[in-house]
């Protein structure tokens, strides 16, 4: 039996692999896809596909604050339990949206002064690290709140964390019929290079598990991680 949760990296990307419009934060998915013909029809797949994902969810603070929870009203309670890291871009308010919306919320941050410190809802909980340690807090995140399974949201930066440190168990992706480009645009792993000039080195290597054809010339991609 594994320490941590199994966690299952659920992104919607490009044919090209991009999970933005673009390389600034103007641009999005979310903001942008409802306006262009021909991926506007098939979008609300992907949503519909995430409302049967695992009933926690990871994303990032920096990615909610994009998209505009720091400036959100209060949301109806759900049955999901969310964590987020986060050191800089949630507000007081943003925080207490995410616990209005949560069964459980968990903050991860390295930031001391996090307006979280200063929110008093019973069904917040916060893990302090002084340096981001994303299997420890997996390991917290079973044996203290119980989480058996997880669902992984982020941008590509911290996806790319998750992917060197081998904690992606399952990659289940929908493709929108687009194709983006840009060398500065997310990508679904971000970061530095995984190769290095004198070895091949350990990339996730994927077994398919399922392809789905959706409506609209979308697709699912199901994967398990096999190394």
């Amino acid at each position: 039996m594994m320490s941590r949760p199994t966690t299952t990296l659920f992104m919607l990307m490009s044919v090209d692999g991009k999970i933005s419009t673009g390389a600034t934060d103007e641009l999005d998915f979310d903001k942008d896809f409802p306006c262009i013909r021909g991926v506007k029809e098939g979008l609300q797949q992907y949503y519909d596909i995430e409302q049967t994902t695992d009933l926690w969810s990871l994303n990032s603070g920096r990615v909610q604050a994009k998209v505009g929870v720091n400036e959100c009203e209060t949301p109806h309670k759900t049955p999901v339990s969310f964590v987020l890291i986060d050191n800089s871009h949630l507000t007081k308010h943003g925080i207490e949206y995410f616990c209005a919306l949560s069964r459980q919320f968990v903050l991860v941050t390295s930031n001391r002064d996090h307006p979280a410190f200063h929110v008093n809802e019973e069904n917040l909980h916060i893990i302090y690290q002084e340096k981001l340690n994303l299997a420890n807090m997996l390991e917290t995140l079973k044996s203290e709140y119980g989480c058996e399974r997880i669902t992984i949201q982020t941008g590509g930066t911290l996806n790319g964390l998750f992917l060197r440190e081998k904690l992606f168990d399952y990659v289940d992706i929908v493709v929108a019929p687009i194709l983006v480009g840009g060398k500065d645009t997310s990508t679904l792993i971000d970061g530095k290079s995984l190769c290095k000039a004198s070895r091949l080195p350990e990339l996730g290597v994927l077994e398919l598990e399922s392809i789905t054809p959706l409506a609209s010339s979308y697709i699912r991609l199901r994967y398990k991680v096999i190394s």
